[in-house]
């Protein structure tokens, strides 16, 4: 495939004109606590000259080449922003847990810039209702392509979801969103609609990225409303971009003057898509390498109606009118999951440190958006049991049945039912049971885990300081109980055999790993706050206790690529080759060490 040519995935070409700021994290452990701006209506009006019709509950916004941007747990909503100006306009999202609903972008868009910017810390970012169906127009720009509607950089460490959006007539791009191959981000579209978007209309690329109830098409090659738009036949509704395996179920997709339905694959890197349901008309593309999986279930005869909910105006978006039925639907959805797992789980985290906690309940539970929490993929559930860890955020959980185990290690407190509890009060302070049984050989061993660990017994043999226990075993066994995670097991000498939990395990699973040479270790016990990080490597790469690190659970290794949190704490990871790309948010210090076993 020829390598496009239009906004490449950084951020050289967006909104470089606008006012940027550098002062560090700003909250960035604020991951999930959403909070409405106060008074947003007064200080639009006062920076932006702004009107509010009498008539419906929105603002409207004059363009006039501002810049608005959106910090971490604000909202911004009901606006009409008013593009018949001619003027430029750009909505700038930098902070997480953010909120962009209601809006609605009126007129022909004249400015050289996307209109929706995204450059956020880790945390979601939620688009609602959003309607930018009036297009733009490539004359006086200075891209290749000409203005787009919604661009993610590559900085950006956001979990997006864009939900009953509608985007039409852009010369370059609908939704460019294929920065989420460079992690930790991942993209999610549900129920929006795409037509006639130059390059192409949904652009993604991670493996977490999904394409849901969507529907897109083109049936022109003037994209840009035929007001000086780009003319050129390379208009796709989907693209698929190097990276994980992107999901697509429900959607609808056809060609128009440039023959492909879908495109997987850029630039000499592979694609890969699943197509579970739906239907499309025309052909897929596949790059060299490239896979997309199309289900039975897929037919090529595609609905291309506008799905229900979407708004076709501006007006209508900025009013909210058409996510009234949406929002009764999902609000009786939301009463029924109440009714069937009527207890809640709140753990209120703490800004001066992190808190740890696990518990385990003996029926069903899962994640809930409760007093302002929100559901992330890195809270752990398994089989009723449940681990995670918050700072300056909330975790909330929907569960049935009674609250069997509770452990907290740090400052946040939990709520069962709205009521603070006592962790004492719930199972075993040390839950878990470690056993080392011995093979007839004198074998000596050591064992790290993240909260406290005691012999279940006596033996002088056993030195146990803080979280780590050092004994030896030959013929018998020795039997441990712990809280948190193992987080390390070195057999020194001779051979035994380690369960937990009654699961054997493998001792090279946990600590260091003696193939790989060099070290990074990412040092936060200086910084004012928790640093967020971000960095992949070209070679296998493992969690390490070098330098006297910790080894979090909750940090993410997904093949290469690692992200994680360094509170005041230093996390380090053993890697062979070469570390290509780092991202740090915070102001922790960060030490890549090489050939460090041979020093």
């Amino acid at each position: 495939m020829a390598r496009d040519s239009s906004v490449a995935d950084d951020d050289r070409c967006v909104g470089e004109d606008a006012p940027t700021t550098d002062d560090g994290p700003d909250g960035l452990l604020h991951r999930r606590s959403y909070m409405k701006l106060a008074g947003a209506t007064t200080a639009a009006a006062a920076t932006f000259g702004t009107s509010v019709s009498a008539a419906e509950d929105y603002e409207v916004i004059p363009a006039n080449g501002q810049v608005v941007r959106i910090g971490r747990g604000e909202t911004f909503e009901n606006k009409l922003i008013d593009l018949t100006t001619g003027k430029s306009f750009l909505l700038l999202v930098e902070g997480a847990n953010s909120v962009i609903r209601n809006i609605g972008f009126e007129g022909l868009y004249r400015g050289d810039q996307f209109l929706i910017s995204i450059r956020a810390d880790r945390g979601d970012v939620l688009f609602e209702n959003i309607y930018m169906g009036d297009g733009a127009t490539k004359e006086g720009a200075d891209f290749v392509h000409g203005p787009g509607a919604v661009f993610m950089h590559k900085q950006s460490q956001a979990n997006l979801t864009f939900r009953r959006c509608n985007v039409q007539g852009f010369p370059n791009n609908g939704f460019y969103c294929s920065n989420t191959a460079s992690g930790p981000s991942s993209v999610h579209f549900d129920t929006c609609f795409g037509k006639n978007n130059g390059v192409t209309t949904f652009r993604c690329a991670s493996g977490d990225d999904v394409i849901e109830n969507c529907v897109a098409y083109n049936d022109t090659t003037d994209y840009g409303r035929g007001y000086g738009g780009y003319t050129e036949t390379n208009g796709r509704p989907v693209w698929v971009w190097s990276g994980g395996d992107v999901t697509i179920r429900d959607s609808h997709f056809a060609d128009g003057p440039y023959p492909y339905a879908m495109v997987a694959g850029a630039n000499g890197s592979a694609g890969r898509a699943t197509f579970e349901s739906g239907g499309y008309r025309g052909t897929i593309q596949r790059a060299s390498g490239s896979t997309v999986t199309v289900a039975d279930a897929v037919s090529n005869d595609p609905d291309l109606s506008v799905p229900d909910g979407v708004p076709t105006s501006a007006e209508a978006a900025a009013s909210g009118d058409s996510s009234a039925a949406s929002s009764a639907e999902v609000n009786a959805e939301s009463a029924a999951n109440d009714e069937q797992l009527p207890h809640v789980v709140l753990v209120d985290g703490d800004a001066s440190d992190v808190t740890r906690y696990e518990f385990a309940v003996d029926g069903a539970v899962e994640a809930a958006n409760y007093e302002g929490a929100s559901i992330d993929v890195g809270d752990g559930i398994t089989d009723g049991s449940v681990s995670g860890v918050v700072a300056d955020w909330k975790d909330a959980f929907r569960f049935d049945g009674d609250l069997e185990a509770l452990t907290v290690d740090g400052p946040g407190t939990v709520l069962v039912d709205g009521e603070a509890v006592d962790p004492a009060d719930y199972g075993a302070e040390l839950p878990h049971v470690l056993e080392v049984a011995g093979r007839g050989v004198p074998t000596s061993f050591e064992i790290s885990v993240e909260g406290e660990i005691e012999l279940d017994g006596e033996d002088d043999a056993t030195t146990i300081a803080e979280s780590t226990v050092q004994s030896s075993v030959t013929d018998g066994s020795r039997t441990f109980r712990f809280s948190g995670a193992v987080t390390d097991v070195t057999i020194i000498n001779g051979g035994a055999d380690v369960s937990v939990d009654g699961e054997e395990i493998d001792p090279a699973d946990y600590g260091d790993h003696e193939l790989l040479p060099h070290a990074v270790v990412i040092d936060g016990t200086e910084a004012d706050e928790p640093s967020a990080y971000a960095f992949e490597t070209d070679g296998a790469v493992v969690k390490s206790t070098h330098s006297e690190a910790t080894i979090d659970e909750d940090d993410v290794i997904e093949d290469r690529t690692v992200r994680g949190v360094a509170g005041n704490w230093a996390d380090a990871y053993w890697f062979d080759g070469d570390i290509e790309d780092f991202t740090l948010r915070g102001h922790a210090t960060v030490d890549v060490q090489y050939n460090v076993r041979e020093q």
